[in-house]
């Protein structure tokens, strides 16, 4: 059942990508190809250890009743979430950043198709934090309410770069700053939604918990290799988005050791 908290949790990265997209409005020009290195190196960095120490190991620890075989679901789970990554990424016309395509050919707009990238990668986290969630109303002993608030603010403060690196090239491309702002808006809403709905299917959820964990886990590195780590090692000052890693990997680490 959601209740006013949980509701309250899984808005706080969709925040993260509303604040983020406000830049746009106070910012004249287009992001230094060196500032948006440090912002997708920051933002890996946070969702890969997001993905390491909230999902991935209590995952595991779900599973330690099977022993040594503890690592099945996890493996299983982690498989599935970058397939289904993948196939989401060959369906459906979309635009990266650098305006590459990807996907089945198609007819819309260069605005509309790099709208689509950015909600597209952004269902696993919204997942994730739904998973969580779930483990903590169904008096999970391994996830505690603290834990879900955790990756939920971790994911907002990856999301805020993540905003401005979506609603500023949009200006750029033309659009408004309004419009800009709105659609860097639009395409963080996929995560509320994604976790509403993976909270009020907890009932399936909770017998493969470790499963779900994992998946998120899977989906989440999918979008930081795919995504995030070209973006931050391509071209020169390359070395700013490996320091921005390092930054974001130890921030989350931390928070989700000392809150979670």
């Amino acid at each position: 059942m959601i209740n006013l908290l949980t509701i309250e949790g899984l808005m706080i990265p969709f925040l993260g990508t509303t604040l983020g997209s406000l830049c746009v409005l106070f910012m004249k020009n287009q992001l230094k190809a060196e500032v948006q290195k440090v912002l997708a190196g920051f933002a890996a960095g946070v969702m890969v250890a997001a993905s390491v120490w909230s999902l991935l190991i209590p995952a595991m620890e779900e599973s330690a009743g099977m022993g040594r075989l503890a690592f099945v679901p996890a493996v299983m789970g982690f498989g599935l979430g970058m397939l289904f990554l993948l196939l989401l990424d060959t369906v459906t016309p979309h635009m990266h950043i650098d305006e590459s395509l990807e996907g089945p050919k198609s007819h819309l707009r260069k605005t509309t198709m790099m709208v689509l990238a950015v909600t597209l990668h952004n269902i696993p986290e919204g997942m994730a934090v739904g998973v969580l969630f779930v483990g903590w109303l169904n008096g999970d002993g391994q996830i505690t309410q603290a834990g879900a608030f955790t990756l939920a603010l971790g994911i907002a403060i990856q999301n805020f770069p993540e905003g401005a690196i979506v609603s500023m090239p949009l200006h750029a491309q033309g659009l408004s700053k309004a419009k800009s702002f709105g659609y860097g808006v639009l395409s963080g809403l996929v995560e509320p939604i994604a976790g509403i709905l993976t909270v009020l299917l907890s009932s399936l959820i909770i017998p493969v918990l470790p499963y779900l964990l994992s998946f998120a886990a899977g989906a989440m590195i999918y979008v930081v290799i795919e995504e995030l780590v070209p973006d931050m090692a391509s071209g020169s000052h390359s070395n700013w988005g490996t320091l921005a890693f390092m930054v974001g990997f130890a921030l989350m680490m931390s928070l989700d050791v000392a809150l979670g």
